[in-house]
């Protein structure tokens, strides 16, 4: 008979076994696989939401390692070039990042220990751990070390990772959910069967028992307490086993010699019928720790679903207009730049883009906090993830995907999360120190034990083991720092460094800028005054839209209605904090500040309001006067941030005139105007020498230097793109009060993480001579450490229910001419 001819590996083209049970399931449809490894591999990649690869590859990869050992050839499939378009991202000096979603992450020991190997790699620039949401986001120079070397790395030291895709760490999450809700209900049910057979042995004693069931009792004991060290136990001694193979001491190793000391030393004296038994102590304490995690773990995802939600945000399908008007049901992530797309009501934005048809409320509230809606019309902008509430909208789409301010506002979160403020890095230190000297404390008084009673060696120890586990101490700033998080992100800021929320919570003076600060940003030409004979007003506002037809800043907006597309300017110059210089019909023109448009020959500008000087070669030709509306809750946000404590600060390169009308309108005692760039940054360094710690808020790119000087630097919602990427903390929101909101909350935070460090310092130190002492039995030790990992907890959940006081009422301020 002919034989059949064997079936190839759809991963590696490998034969598959006769019978071979490894498969990997794509379009339905299910794809043999040769061995293990290679079914590692092909679910990591389809899991990771890559499954295109095998659709698009031209050669097949090598086999991997059946035993999934570190060689690099194991993650070879992730250096396809294909393959990392979708989640490695290019950076400005020729650098690469990406976001991985890692496994096994558990405390601030697996954060310390992967951050280390992988910067010790020749080649990786960064590497930082969100520990919170379980993601790394790790930078390297393609040219020195490969993607399949850094997956391989942390694969030897037990944690696998895969390219982030918020649907499936979604539902990986939502997997080691329900395996820990196993393991606790296991635990639960184990402790109340073995503290049913146990309570009668403590009240009646082994001579009110009988001898058989007295056996009996203990049997059962056994039986019932080995599932819940064998399966909801697990965890532990698994993660201890990572730990002490990479020479690492996480809170898991005195957790795993607890339990598994007890556990092994009640069963020999069931087997051997001498010795004193454990089961119910090992059972209620393999509880209450996962009890506590348990919580913990939700704590986290609960604060943290706000920024997984904004992973997806953006809908899955958009209705795109085609050149005849015909409507077509496209994926989202194949939108482009200048696609028209239709928004019917009811449907969310697909991409953010320009109203080109069409006037509607738009619901924002996922990216702003804001919960009323805000009415868009022609012209304006929107932003991707929105909500269409009332009419049809068409749009031209400007920027989508990756590219969308939403994908935006993820990475500035992410790489808040991967990086800890100087408090929460001293807790990991401690806690890792702890670990050491907590297991030297224990041998130490099982030798003193071994001295006075020998009997009591083993509950002792353990009983000191058990109560001074640091999980307090490794739970006191990861909480709070995602309550904090949670807590702002919900208010519509979002922190965008670790380091921001600690040093507003200390900062001593904020410095606002003027214009698209605590004014709108949204000038108005209100009046043109000729200088020039044989100049009209209309021509004067045509060169001067001319001018600024390719600049971004605010005042470029008052000049666009009167644009003429007959006018172009050439070889146009920015002088930053000055104005514009360009070529028109051969001369040359300047429009901004009078000394810098025509120098020495400059005119005296007219008093109230903010005027600008035309010139053409140093000849005054025109002024303009500018207007631009202050922020309703400006003089609110002033009166809030002084109430909290805090001087306020007016830096502007205004005239003086429209600055201290300004300042005298929202109750300002200190202003400068005329400020340059370079004159702002030499003010907050003067006042960081005296010892001040400065906020500074700003928009433009102006602005960068001095958001890049200040101690804590927040940028405005409408601010330009490099502005938000040099903040620590970007306002989502259009309201001015989020920033008194923030500081408060920055305040609250920190409170709460040196409450936590204290309460947990403090708890150790009494329990510990108390456990030494022979005091506290292993049960009670159990349900006192986890009780102060749950205290922690909860103290940091109270920012998420927190309430910020109310501002003071400012007056409202008159009308100023900005």
């Amino acid at each position: 008979m002919p034989t059949t001819a064997p079936t190839a590996c759809y991963h590696c083209g490998n034969p598959v076994p006769d019978r071979a049970p490894w498969y990997i399931e794509l379009d339905d449809e299910k794809h043999p696989l040769c061995c293990p490894g290679c079914e590692a591999v092909a679910h990591a990649i389809v899991e990771g939401g890559l499954e295109s690869y095998y659709r698009f590859r031209t050669e097949l990869p090598e086999r991997p390692d059946e035993q999934k050992t570190a060689k690099a050839e194991t993650w070879a499939v992730f250096d396809d070039p294909e393959l990392q378009a979708g989640f490695v991202h290019p950076e400005d000096d020729g650098r690469v990042h990406a976001t991985l979603a890692v496994d096994g992450i558990t405390c601030a020991a697996c954060a310390w220990l992967i951050e280390h190997r992988l910067n010790a790699l020749e080649g990786v620039t960064s590497s930082a751990v969100n520990l919170t949401h379980h993601r790394l986001r790790v930078a390297w120079d393609t040219q020195r070390v490969k993607l399949s070397r850094l997956l391989a790395e942390m694969a030897a030291i037990g944690y696998t990772a895969q390219p982030y895709k918020p649907d499936q760490a979604q539902k990986r999450l939502q997997h080691e959910e329900r395996m820990t809700i196993r393991r606790l209900i296991v635990a639960a049910v184990g402790m109340m069967q073995v503290m049913m057979f146990s309570i009668p042995i403590y009240i009646a004693g082994e001579e009110g028992i009988s001898a058989d069931f007295y056996a009996l009792f203990h049997w059962l004991s056994f039986a019932l307490a080995t599932p819940v060290v064998l399966f909801s136990a697990q965890p532990f001694f698994k993660n201890a086993w990572r730990d002490l193979s990479t020479r690492v001491l996480g809170m898991d190793v005195p957790v795993s010699i607890a339990i598994g000391g007890a556990y092994l030393a009640s069963a020999w004296a069931v087997l051997t019928g001498e010795g004193e038994l454990y089961f119910d102590s090992v059972a209620m304490f393999a509880f209450f720790l996962l009890f506590s995690r348990y919580i913990e773990a939700r704590a986290r995802r609960r604060n943290g679903q706000s920024g997984n939600a904004l992973s997806g945000v953006l809908p899955t399908s958009a209705t795109r207009l085609e050149d005849d008007d015909s409507e077509r049901i496209v994926p989202a992530n194949r939108l482009a730049e200048g696609d028209r797309v239709l928004i019917k009501p009811g449907h969310d934005v697909p991409a953010d883009g320009v109203i080109e048809q069409g006037e509607s409320s738009l619901d924002e509230s996922m990216l702003t906090g804001e919960y009323l809606p805000v009415t868009r019309r022609v012209g304006q902008t929107v932003v991707g993830g929105s909500q269409n509430t009332e009419n049809p909208l068409v749009i031209r789409v400007t920027r989508a995907g990756a590219n969308a301010r939403v994908a935006g506002i993820l990475d500035l979160t992410d790489r808040a999360f991967a990086s800890r403020p100087r408090l929460a890095q001293m807790a990991a230190r401690m806690a890792h120190v702890f670990v050491l000297r907590l297991l030297m404390i224990a041998a130490a008084v099982a030798a003193v034990w071994w001295f006075i009673d020998p009997s009591r060696v083993l509950w002792v120890m353990l009983s000191v083991l058990v109560v001074t586990c640091p999980c307090a101490l490794a739970l006191a700033t990861p909480t709070a720092l995602t309550a904090g998080h949670g807590q702002l992100r919900r208010r519509g800021v979002l922190v965008t460094r670790a380091d921001a929320l600690e040093t507003l919570s200390a900062a001593h003076r904020v410095i606002f800028d003027k214009t698209g600060t605590l004014t709108r940003g949204e000038m108005q030409l209100m009046d043109t005054q000729v200088l020039a004979e044989g100049l009209s007003a209309e021509r004067a506002r045509a060169l001067g839209a001319a001018l600024e037809a390719r600049s971004e800043h605010p005042i470029a907006r008052a000049f666009a209605p009167f644009r003429d597309a007959t006018l172009s300017a050439h070889e146009i110059k920015s002088v930053t904090g000055q104005g514009l210089e360009g070529w028109l019909d051969g001369q040359r023109w300047r429009l901004g500040k009078p000394g810098f448009a025509a120098g020495e020959r400059a005119p005296a500008a007219p008093d109230n309001g903010q005027w600008l000087l035309l010139a053409e070669d140093g000849a005054p030709r025109a002024w303009f006067r500018l207007h631009d509306a202050v922020r309703e809750d400006a003089a609110d946000t002033v009166a809030a941030l002084k109430a909290r404590g805090l001087e306020v600060e007016l830096l502007s390169g205004d005239t003086a005139a429209a600055v201290s009308e300004l300042a005298a309108a929202l109750g300002i005692a200190t202003w400068h105007a005329g400020q340059s760039p370079e004159d702002k940054l030499e003010r907050i360094q003067a006042l960081q020498a005296e010892g001040e710690t400065v906020a500074m808020v700003g928009d433009g790119i102006n602005d960068v230097p001095v958001l890049a000087g200040a101690d804590v630097a927040i940028a405005m919602n409408g601010a330009t793109d490099l502005a938000r990427t040099r903040a620590d903390a970007v306002l989502l929101s259009p309201r001015l009060l989020r920033i008194a909101e923030a500081v408060e909350v920055s305040r609250a935070t920190r409170r709460i993480m040196r409450q936590n460090m204290v309460w947990s310092v403090c708890y150790n130190a009494a329990a510990l001579p108390l456990a030494a002492i022979g005091v506290v039995p292993p049960w009670l030790a159990a349900i006192g450490m986890s009780a102060s990992s749950l205290v922690v907890v909860g103290n940091a959940l109270r920012l998420t229910r927190w309430k910020t006081r109310p501002a003071p009422q400012a007056p409202s301020p008159s009308p100023v001419a900005a």
